[in-house]
């Protein structure tokens, strides 16, 4: 079938490796660090990110971006939010015109405020950019557990290209043409999964995590339909859904780092000690000051970027969410021209 590399080999990379194996005669899997790639090589599996899951023969994994890019008909770019810039930089040299790139980053850009399929369509003008999003941790799809996923871009056929080749038996894949709402939900539910982190860690109990999470998909819409989404997506695999598994599943990155800063550990520390990146980190202030911009009220992101960045004690944000001023909550889901 098509031929397609993976351009980063963590834990979520590996696993759609995996994905892309079931239907590709060949796959290949950029590893940024040669150590790890000859790990690959030699144990047959991803020991720093998937341990003791066997990779099938035709995954190639390789430290040689030209090898992995030239050519390739689609490049599924699985790179953290914040390196994706930098690492379109260095593909560009290599990939072929018409290229499709699926780009897997859940955030925004810090300096510039930017989706990431704005960001690579800046850096890779003759490629085809598409995102893929919705509820999916690695450590399910890489082993069968069925799962669902949405892709969106610009124009149709480039998401039924990818949703064609992406879909599986077990790994089922949804197109949706609102590429501003798919990006966000899959952003900024990780700033709400970071609160709920935080809520089990203090204590709290299932009303607090539910009434955190519908409240948080509801400010996470009101910037989204600011920005041109449609208010529908957020009902969606990359909206609820993802926020769902996000908040709750014991392999979130960013409820469990929410989690730990609850239970009142510092949050440079936790950093420091994590392999993984927790995207929630860095979105939340960048969704703060979108918020600004933009005139949208998003008290829990608010809250959260108190927290994260200026020391504020957990449970006196709670209180503070808590005692807002009244309000009716219809009225306050139609505010922004629903």
């Amino acid at each position: 079938m098509s031929n397609v590399s993976v351009i980063g080999a963590g834990s979520w990379g590996t696993a759609l490796s995996l994905v892309l194996a079931g239907k590709c005669e060949k796959v290949t899997l950029w590893a940024r660090r040669e150590e790890l790639c000859t790990a690959i090589r030699e144990t047959g599996q991803n020991p720093d990110y998937l341990p003791g899951l066997i990779l099938p023969p035709n995954v190639f994994p390789t430290a040689d971006l030209e090898q992995a890019v030239r050519g390739k008909d689609f490049l599924v770019l699985v790179v953290p939010s914040h390196a994706v810039r930098t690492t379109a930089r260095m593909l560009a040299p290599f990939i072929r015109e018409g290229a499709v790139v699926v780009n897997c980053a859940k955030g925004l850009e810090e300096e510039t405020l930017l989706r990431m399929s704005v960001v690579l369509n800046e850096e890779l003008p003759s490629s085809l950019v598409s995102v893929l999003s919705g509820p999916n941790h690695a450590e399910e799809v890489s082993r069968f557990i069925p799962s669902a996923s949405v892709v969106s871009a610009n124009d149709r056929l480039t998401a039924e290209r990818v949703q064609e080749l992406l879909m599986t038996r077990y790994f089922r894949v949804y197109t949706n043409k609102d590429l501003v709402g798919v990006e966000l939900g899959g952003a900024l539910k990780n700033v709400i999964a970071l609160g709920a982190g935080i809520s089990d860690g203090l204590g709290f109990g299932d009303n607090t995590k539910a009434a955190l999470m519908t409240r948080g998909i509801i400010e996470i819409a009101r910037l989204g339909v600011r920005l041109g989404a449609d208010p529908l997506t957020f009902a969606g695999l990359s909206g609820i859904g993802d926020l769902v598994v996000t908040c709750t599943s014991k392999h979130s990155r960013n409820r469990n780092l929410g989690y730990a800063l609850g239970q009142g550990k510092k949050l440079q520390e936790l950093l420091a000690g994590m392999r993984m990146v927790a995207e929630g980190v860095r979105t939340t202030h960048t969704a703060w000051s979108l918020s600004q911009q933009y005139d949208v009220e998003m008290p829990i992101t608010y809250e959260m970027n108190q927290m994260l960045f200026n020391g504020k004690d957990p449970r006196q944000a709670v209180g503070d969410l808590m005692q807002r001023g009244k309000t009716h909550e219809k009225e306050d889901i139609i505010s922004y021209d629903w």
